[in-house]
């Protein structure tokens, strides 16, 4: 087999799981059950054939005792009475026929025969014709000459009801093969749909660890791995928590001993460093604790008196943002993470282009989408979903200032997933970055 032709059968094979076992398990079904009736019905068919058989060779010896013992003049009385569906009597030569060719023609002779003995020398002939027939031509006692006309028929017929009777059969073999599948398979579809959502965070329900005792201990296993998982996060959050903690100390001693020592050329930049190292912690921390989810309630919020607000304290402060006119929104979320995530994106905005846009809009899948806009340069196309992720910068000079700690762009994006929405980038066609929260709305 070349490639071509091994990729075209692999190609024909189911790709899905579900598909594979079901056609496996119902084509050795329907092989099995067709091996089971080829069997049963040749068993039968023998069966039926050796009583077709014995009934022949008895009645037929019977009926020629009968009819050579009666006077010749009676015998015409008795040839109906002696007669079946298959077989007649017939007082003289017959009709000439030919010698029988085919296996079933010959065996029916070889039983005549045998029924007869010697005692009648019998001679059978095929008689040419629309219907199969055959003739045992003997001669009686008297000299009489007498002729047996046969009709083989069937041995075993089907009934007319027999394939009605197979396709139930055939339609409960794919019922049971179906169902069979499915309890097979949906354990595995809940385990995938589980690790797909899979966040310690959210309150998502855990596992059904019943069933099978292969499923519940990878139900187990599963959940034992989700409580782990968030142990580990938790103690991230406590370990950074900690650090930062300690880090505070001595980084405020350092500023007040800078602040106060005599002037010398570096203060200013010393005093800065302790600053961006400072603001490296915290930003660290609350990274963390995005990642680990929000205690926040959910609370229905009007959307637009909350964009309001907020654009409201970028302009006491004067910072160049506003916000599009919308109809009133009412949404439950989490105001306080959902004023941290926008935070950031108009930071973001006023840090590289010197202004930001809001702008809502109601989708008709019941969902909102909060886009901030600016008017900055923008981000390559290959890296938008790259700054997305924690400690990605695009300034490469490692300034702070210019190019931040990069993180506040993946603490939008941890704090969107734990309000259950999403955000993305996009660059704008008249130039500047679109960041787009979509979050549902009821």
């Amino acid at each position: 087999m070349n490639a071509a032709s091994h990729k075209r059968s692999f190609r024909l094979w189911p790709r899905t799981l579900r598909a594979g076992l079901f056609v496996i398990l119902l084509a050795g079904l329907i092989i099995a059950h067709v091996m089971s009736f080829t069997v049963l019905f040749f068993e039968r068919y023998a069966s039926a054939k050796s009583v077709m058989f014995n009934t022949l060779e008895n009645d037929i010896a019977t009926s020629i005792a009968v009819l050579d013992r009666l006077p010749a003049a009676e015998r015409p009385a008795w040839l109906d009475r002696l007669s079946r569906d298959n077989y007649g009597f017939v007082l003289g030569q017959g009709t000439q026929g030919n010698p029988p060719l085919d296996p079933a023609a010959k065996e029916i002779s070889t039983n005549i025969q045998r029924a007869m003995g010697p005692q009648y020398p019998v001679r059978v002939e095929t008689i040419p014709g629309t219907r199969r027939r055959l003739q045992a031509h003997l001669t009686l006692g008297d000299g009489a000459p007498l002729t047996i006309d046969v009709y083989p028929e069937d041995v075993m017929p089907l009934a007319n009801w027999l394939p009605f009777v197979l396709a139930a059969q055939l339609a409960l073999l794919l019922l049971c093969s179906w169902f069979a599948v499915r309890q097979a398979v949906r354990p595995l579809v809940n385990l995938a749909a589980a690790a797909d959502t899979l966040d310690p965070n959210r309150n998502t329900p855990r596992l059904s660890e019943t069933g099978p005792q292969e499923v519940a201990y990878a139900a187990t296993a599963f959940n034992a791995m989700r409580d782990r998982i968030a142990q580990y996060l938790v103690e991230r959050v406590q370990i950074l928590a900690a650090i930062s903690h300690d880090l505070q100390t001595p980084i405020t001693r350092m500023r007040l001993r800078a602040e106060m020592a005599d002037d010398f050329t570096d203060r200013e930049k010393l005093i800065q460093d302790l600053g961006q190292i400072e603001n490296l912690v915290k930003e660290g921390v609350a990274y963390a604790r995005s990642a680990h989810g929000n205690v926040e309630k959910m609370t229905r919020v009007d959307l637009a008196s909350f964009i309001e607000s907020l654009v409201y304290d970028y302009r006491d402060t004067g910072k160049n943002v506003k916000a599009s006119e919308v109809n009133v929104v009412a949404i439950t979320t989490r105001p306080q993470t959902l004023r941290r995530i926008l935070t950031n994106l108009v930071d973001n905005a006023l840090k590289f282009g010197d202004s930001a846009e809001i702008e809502i809009q109601r989708l008709a899948d019941d969902r909102v989408t909060i886009k901030v806009l600016d008017r900055g340069p923008g981000i390559p196309e290959e890296q938008l979903d790259a700054v997305l992720k924690p400690f990605v910068r695009l300034e490469t000079s490692r300034n702070r200032d210019t190019g931040g700690t990069g993180l506040g762009l993946a603490i939008a994006q941890q704090l969107a997933v734990s309000i259950n929405g999403s955000l993305t980038l996009k660059n704008r066609d008249t130039g500047g970055l679109i960041a787009e929260i979509s979050i549902k709305h009821c």
